[in-house]
C-alpha cells in the first residue's frame, strides 16, 4: 500500500493546527492568526501525508517597501511538524508556492521574514538577505529573504514532492 501526499489550497483556519505547535510552541493560539490570512489574495497551501496535515506556507500579497519590484508576495506562516521536518516538505511547499505565485505574475518577487537560523535553508533555493537582523519580539532573530522570480524558473511543483 503506497502513502498518498498531496500539496492543495487551503483555507488559513486550517494552518493555525501547523504553526501554533511549530512557531509558537505554548503561545495563544490567536498569535498564529496572521494579518492577512483572510484577503481574497492570499493563497494557502498545506502539505498532506495519508490525508493528513504535516507542513504549511502562506503567501500573501504585501509590497515591502524595502523593495521597489511592483508585483510583490510576501511568505509567512511556513512550518513542518517537528516528527517530519528533513522529509523535504518545507522545500516542496516553497516550491509549489513559487509555482503558483508565477501562475499570477511570471516576474513575480517573492520576499519574507526567516528565522536566523533557516536562512541556509532558504539560499538552497537561491534567496538572498537584505539588511541585519532584527528580534521579532518573544519569537527569535529574524532576516529580510528575497529573490526575483522569473519565466524561466517557472517548475512543475508535483516535481518536488517527497513520495516517501
Amino acid at each position: 500500500m503506497s502513502s498518498a501526499v498531496k500539496i492543495r489550497r487551503i483555507p488559513a483556519s486550517e494552518t493555525y493546527a501547523v504553526r501554533q505547535p511549530v512557531l509558537r510552541p505554548g503561545r495563544p493560539l490567536l498569535e498564529c492568526i496572521f494579518e492577512g490570512d483572510l484577503s481574497p489574495e492570499t493563497l494557502h497551501l498545506g502539505y498532506f501525508f495519508d490525508e493528513d496535515l504535516k507542513g504549511v506556507a502562506s503567501f500573501m500579497k504585501k509590497q515591502n517597501p524595502m523593495f521597489f519590484q511592483p508585483f510583490q508576495y510576501q511568505l509567512r506562516g511556513m512550518a513542518v511538524l517537528p516528527n517530519f521536518k528533513g522529509k523535504g516538505i518545507g522545500a516542496a511547499l516553497l516550491k509549489a508556492g513559487e509555482a503558483e505565485l508565477q501562475k499570477l505574475d511570471a516576474s513575480v518577487f517573492l520576499w519574507f521574514n526567516a528565522r536566523n537560523y533557516a536562512v541556509g535553508f532558504y539560499k538552497k533555493f537561491g534567496y538572498q538577505t537584505k539588511g541585519t537582523e532584527f528580534e521579532v519580539p518573544g519569537v527569535c532573530p529574524h532576516i529580510v529573504m528575497f529573490q526575483q522570480l522569473g519565466e524561466e524558473e517557472i517548475i512543475d511543483h508535483e516535481t518536488f514532492i517527497p513520495h516517501k
